[in-house]
């Protein structure tokens, strides 16, 4: 299965290279008219830079993209900031690497690495976020039963979202859509053995 990540916040990083500065501004957007809005937020913001080139990947299977050298040599800056992005599995983001040049010019090889640098620089700021859809199982259990089944679920993809210790154990279990049938045989037979109840209900992690 093919697995796509992005961001939660909006992020910023600046690098210096050879006198110029890049900034790398990067946003999770749902679809191009977003990413499209975010590159005239950005660009209109550092309007006096010399360049504002950006890239932008959306859709479930990252099948949209597209990307601008906005002035800089052919090939230079859009395109290496739009590999970078695919090199990491991104889909839902959109990113603009500001340039305000510093006197020394930095060749092609040198705008390629620099524009590519600048956004890898902005996703190893923080972990990325999975994208994937899920379901969600609320899961009442009593205390002894607890450890056992905390055990068991860690071999189906997913995450414990919440816990709240009652009475009971209630616990929220967010399952990966692709192993939610598995997950759901092994938590019937559990209530069917009285060991527990569960009611399920459909999200999606963004």
């Amino acid at each position: 299965m093919n697995c796509f990540y992005s961001i939660k916040d909006e992020r910023r990083v600046e690098i210096k290279i050879r006198r110029s500065t890049f900034i790398c501004s990067m946003k999770y957007v749902e679809n191009v008219d977003e990413a499209k809005a975010f590159i005239s937020s950005v660009s209109s913001e550092h309007k006096n830079a010399n360049h504002n080139c950006w890239a932008y990947i959306v859709g479930d299977k990252a099948e949209m993209f597209h990307s601008s050298d906005q002035g800089e040599p052919a090939g230079t800056a859009g395109k290496p900031m739009l590999n970078a992005l695919q090199s990491y599995s991104m889909t839902s983001i959109a990113a603009v690497v500001t340039r305000y040049f510093g006197g020394v010019k930095l060749g092609v090889r040198g705008l390629i690495e620099a524009y590519g640098e600048a956004v890898k620089n902005a996703i190893g700021m923080e972990k990325l976020r999975k994208l994937v859809k899920t379901k969600e199982y609320t899961i009442n259990l009593p205390y002894a039963f607890h450890d056992s089944f905390i055990h068991q679920l860690k071999n189906f993809p997913g995450e414990v979202t919440d816990t709240r210790y009652f009475d009971i154990v209630s616990l929220d279990f967010a399952a990966e859509d692709h192993a939610a049938s598995e997950l759901e045989k092994m938590l019937d037979s559990c209530q069917s053995a009285g060991k527990l109840t569960f009611i399920q209900r459909e999200m999606e992690d963004k």
